[in-house]
């Protein structure tokens, strides 16, 4: 956890940023694998994490926007509890790490919210993602689980956005301490992948690393030779000479924060040069839009440029034609990358994405376009200091679209299908890093993954 004054602080600013009412932040609680007491690993909800630091279960947090005051509920163990798990710290000491001196039993909660209720004082919810909290809410609010989600509280999510968004100067140094995790697993990965290997038995060792380091991965692992798939998430493909191994895995710190980052490598240890030619393009796509970024950018005219240098990148191939301008106006680049070029990044992955992507990414200026591809884009507004975000370009020849679009006749004037389909088979790159906005620019975090064709190479067959 940081200091008690940083959470102090953090629910002081959330409850000048709202007019009245009460806050209600529901931490997590176990979930069952497959029978009740065989769970899966914990993991605390970020919200909860952020304002309240406990990561523990079953507990939920309250603040008083009218009295300014605080209150966190939960449980103090019982003895059959601490024949299992050993002694714990009572619920009073541990709410005092954190800088709360009122502590209820969980019980108590209900009366708390019906007693606002009743004075008709405003109930500020998130919506939930969990179906154990969607029956707890349920309950508490007298409200049906599938009215839950279309009831949050806007005014609290856009409050929770702005203070989330910019990150604190010892939320970076966590961000940092995640990025050495997240260097031994891609180096580790780049070092096992050879013909003959199993996708499954570099997965384990790359998941064993983000353990043994305190914490976890920060989403399920991408690992796989078929990367024009963009979530590929199985592990069973038998790795052949010749393929690409695309693997988009991230870490996540003992308090939960995260990184994420994607290398595509060649199995064999050296690329084609059909695949250099390709990442190339990727490479550079990444590499200029990392130097576009700086305060007051909109993120969507980032991701814009990327496209063109891809569009630019395939014209050369002879795998697209025309005005480039024209082609990533229309979305014609989103056959080869139907994805957004980025995210937001810090206690979350995907950072607030519970809260929901338009209030995160998006706000009254900048909306979210309508059109296949850069529809995906999760960030699109102002960037500002203090953001932490993804840079992830790809370009990717994915069977089944190339099929649908030239059956339509989509973008005939912009795409040579013909010379596509002499890529299908190869697979997709994807090149991922992680950035802080900073005063006047940016600067990439972590220690430097090997990412040039060179640097990968040599990396490989050292």
């Amino acid at each position: 956890m940081f200091d008690a004054k940083t959470y102090s602080t953090r629910r002081k600013r959330l409850k000048e940023k709202m007019n009245n009412g009460i806050v209600l932040i529901m931490g997590n609680v176990d979930v069952p694998m497959n029978y009740r007491s065989n769970i899966y690993r914990f993991r605390q909800d970020s919200n909860f994490l952020y304002f309240f630091g406990l990561d523990y279960q079953g507990l939920a947090g309250v603040m008083d926007v009218d009295s300014g005051e605080d209150i966190i509920f939960g449980d103090d163990v019982s003895l059959d509890d601490i024949i299992w798990m050993g002694p714990q710290p009572a619920i009073a000491e541990r709410a005092r790490e954190v800088g709360v001196e009122k502590t209820m039993s969980m019980a108590k909660l209900a009366d708390v919210i019906k007693k606002a209720r009743d004075e008709g004082r405003p109930i500020h919810f998130l919506p939930p993602y969990r179906a154990e909290n969607k029956l707890s809410l349920e309950n508490l609010l007298d409200m049906r689980a599938g009215e839950l989600h279309d009831r949050a509280s806007v005014e609290l999510i856009k409050a929770i956005v702005a203070l989330r968004s910019v990150k604190e100067p010892q939320e970076i140094r966590e961000i940092e301490r995640a990025m050495e995790t997240a260097y031994r697993m891609h180096t580790t990965a780049m070092k096992m992948a050879k013909p003959g290997v199993y996708e499954h038995e570099i997965a384990g060792v790359v998941e064993g690393i983000a353990i043994s380091a305190g914490g976890m991965l920060s989403f399920p692992l991408i690992l796989s030779v078929r990367g024009e798939t963009l979530h590929n998430h199985s592990h069973q493909n038998k790795m052949e000479d010749g393929q690409l191994m695309l693997m988009d895995g991230g870490a996540e710190t003992s308090m939960h924060y995260a990184t994420d980052h994607t290398r595509t490598i060649p199995v064999s240890g050296h690329f084609t040069d059909q695949q250099k030619t390709v990442y190339q393009i990727v490479l550079d796509a990444q590499i200029q839009a990392i130097q576009a970024i700086k305060p007051g950018v909109p993120f969507r005219d980032v991701h814009l440029l990327a496209a063109k240098v891809i569009t630019e990148g395939l014209k050369g191939l002879g795998l697209m034609k025309g005005d480039t301008q024209q082609a990533v106006e229309q979305g014609a680049h989103a056959l080869f990358m139907p994805h957004g070029l980025g995210h937001m990044m810090g206690l979350d992955v995907h950072d607030m994405e519970d809260l929901g992507e338009d209030y995160v990414g998006y706000d009254e200026e900048i909306k979210r376009a309508g059109h296949f591809g850069t529809a995906f884009l999760r960030l699109g507004r102002r960037l500002q200091k203090g953001f932490v975000l993804t840079v992830e370009p790809g370009i990717y020849f994915i069977p089944a679209l190339v099929d649908q679009w030239e059956q339509e006749g989509k973008f005939r004037e912009f795409i040579h299908y013909d010379q596509v389909r002499k890529y299908l088979g190869f697979g997709g790159i994807r090149i991922e890093d992680d950035v802080l906005v900073t005063d006047d620019g940016y600067s990439v975090m972590g220690r430097p993954i090997p990412k040039s064709i060179d640097d990968i190479e040599n990396f490989m067959n050292q």
